[in-house]
């Protein structure tokens, strides 16, 4: 169904969580899985790279059993922009990405919501 899936990784820990989603339904599809690290420019904020790398490690494993091909893209910008910005340039199929909760009426200032605006392709948003 899915020939292209991306699964955006800002390197927080939140965003980490639906890897298991993304993956699931790569192997599901048999399709590619391109997996991106979105790093914001100057972020002030703690990121776990110990256990990004873990999750990316995962799934590398996860798609070599599976034979799913994984392709790993590292940018940096403002995160909805260059998950939208990636998605478009390879015409992926569907984005899979998490969220702490978005309230689209009122919480457009979320890359979940931005994305959901933005983006070229459907969006899977895992709570």
């Amino acid at each position: 169904m899915f020939e292209t899936v991306l699964f955006p990784i800002d390197l927080s820990v939140e965003a980490l969580e639906p890897s298991g989603k993304a993956l699931e339904l790569a192997c599901r599809d048999g399709s590619r899985l391109v997996l991106l690290s979105v790093l914001p420019p100057m972020s002030g904020e703690k990121h776990d790279h110990e256990a990004v790398a873990g999750v990316l490690s995962q799934a590398r494993k996860c798609c070599e059993l599976s034979g799913v091909i994984c392709q790993e893209v590292e940018r940096s910008g403002k995160p909805a922009s260059v998950i939208c910005d990636v998605a478009d340039e390879l015409n992926v199929d569907v984005i899979v990405m998490g969220t702490r909760g978005v309230n689209l009426e009122s919480d457009s200032g979320s890359t979940a919501a931005q994305v959901l605006q933005l983006a070229p392709c459907p969006v899977l948003v895992v709570p």
